[in-house]
C-alpha cells in the first residue's frame, strides 16, 4: 500500500488553532481516547482540559519541599500522570495525583542517582522508559555533535538500567506501531535513530534513521498510522515527517531565516548558549517541541511548546497511530 500522506501536503501557521490557552511551558502533550487532553506544566504538573472547555491546572500540594520541571509527560496504568524531572541537578521519574500529591517512581539508574531527565512513558507491560539528554552540567554544554552522552533507560521488576548509551542528547522515544522498534530523537546530533527491540526488554544496535541538519533540532517525535514519523524540532520550529521510504517532508514551518542561521551557525561553531535557544526570534510556533494525534478520527495533530502559553492544533489528512498513553483513563 502506497503511504498516503500527498507529497506536496504542507501547512501555514495560520492553519493552526488554538486548542488552550493559559498555559505554562506545555512541552508535552497526551491526548486520551475520552477526549482528555494533558499538558505539562512548568511550575510542577500537570494541566488537563477537553476542546471547547477551561483547563484545569494541577501543582504539587502545598508544603512539597521540592522543585520540580515536569518534561516529558506519560499516563501511568494507575490513572497518575508520570512526569520526568527536569530540575537543574537531579533528575526522576515522578507521579503526581490529582490532588497534587507527588510520590518517587524511579530516582536511579544502575544504583545512581538520575541526572535532570527528559522524557518518560509506561510501556504495556508496565515498564517504564526513560531518557536522560545528558550528564554535562549545565546541560548547554552538550548542545553540540562533540557530546554523546545521554541515554535510554527502563526501570521494571528487574531494576533501573540503562539500555542504550552514548546518544547525542537523548530527547523523546516512541515505540514503532509493529513494536518492533524504539525510535529515539538525539537532538544535537540532529538525529532520528532507532534500535530493535528485544525481549527482555533490551535494544539491539543502533541505526540512523535521518539525518537533519541547518537548526532543525528534533525534540518530540509519534507515528502515523502507515509508518510515518511525525518529528517537531525546536530551533527551526519545523514540523517534518520522515516518510516510510526515508524522505523527508516539511510539513509546517513558521521561519525566521535570519535566526535560524544564525542558530544554525551558532552550532557549527560548537557554540550554542542557554540564550540563544531562549528565543525563537520572528517565529510564532514558540519552540515547537512535542507532537501527538488525537481525536475520534486521530486525525488532529496538537502540539506542545517550551516557550510559549498554548498548545496548538491542526486537522491532519491522515491518522495517527494509538500510543500507550491513548486508551488509558485520567483519574
Amino acid at each position: 500500500m502506497p503511504y498516503p500522506l500527498p507529497p506536496d501536503f504542507k501547512l501555514t501557521y495560520s492553519d493552526l488553532r488554538i486548542s488552550a490557552s493559559g498555559l505554562t511551558r506545555p512541552e508535552c502533550v497526551l491526548a486520551l481516547h475520552t477526549g482528555d487532553l494533558i499538558a505539562a506544566h512548568g511550575k510542577g504538573g500537570y494541566t488537563h482540559w477537553r476542546a471547547g472547555a477551561e483547563p484545569r491546572h494541577v501543582l504539587p500540594a502545598d508544603g512539597n519541599p521540592r522543585k520540580y520541571v515536569p518534561n516529558g509527560i506519560a499516563l501511568s496504568k494507575r490513572g497518575t500522570v508520570l512526569f520526568a524531572n527536569l530540575g537543574s541537578e537531579l533528575g526522576g521519574i515522578f507521579s503526581i495525583a490529582g490532588d497534587g500529591t507527588i510520590e518517587p517512581v524511579v530516582e536511579t539508574v544502575d544504583g545512581a542517582p538520575l541526572p535532570p531527565t527528559n522524557f518518560v512513558v509506561e510501556d504495556n507491560a508496565g515498564a517504564i522508559w526513560f531518557t536522560v539528554s545528558t550528564r554535562m552540567r549545565p546541560r548547554a554544554q552538550a548542545w553540540t555533535r562533540r557530546v554523546t552522552d545521554g541515554f535510554i533507560g527502563v526501570s521494571d521488576t528487574k531494576g533501573s538500567r540503562i539500555l542504550a548509551d552514548g546518544l547525542g542528547y537523548t530527547n523523546e522515544i516512541a515505540f514503532s506501531p509493529d513494536r518492533k522498534w524504539v525510535y529515539v530523537n538525539e537532538t544535537y546530533a540532529q538525529k532520528v535513530s532507532r534500535f530493535e527491540l528485544l525481549p527482555g526488554p533490551a535494544l539491539g544496535p543502533k541505526e540512523v534513521v535521518c539525518q537533519l541538519g541547518g537548526a532543525d533540532f528534533p525534540d518530540g517525535l509519534c507515528f502515523d498510522a502507515f509508518g510515518g514519523v511525525w518529528i517537531t524540532c525546536v530551533g527551526s520550529n519545523r514540523v517534518i515527517v520522515v516518510r516510510p521510504d526515508g524522505t523527508t517532508q516539511i510539513v509546517l514551518e513558521d521561519l525566521d531565516a535570519e535566526y535560524t542561521d544564525y542558530l544554525a551557525s551558532r552550532y557549527a561553531a560548537h557554540a550554542l548558549s542557554v540564550e540563544d535557544m531562549a528565543t525563537t526570534g520572528k517565529s510564532r510556533l514558540k519552540s515547537v517541541s512535542s507532537l501527538v494525534f488525537g481525536g475520534p478520527d486521530m486525525k488532529t495533530a496538537y502540539l506542545g511548546c517550551l516557550l510559549g502559553d498554548a498548545v496548538l492544533s491542526f486537522d491532519s489528512p491522515i491518522a495517527g497511530a494509538p500510543t500507550t498513553n491513548s486508551n488509558r483513563s485520567l483519574r
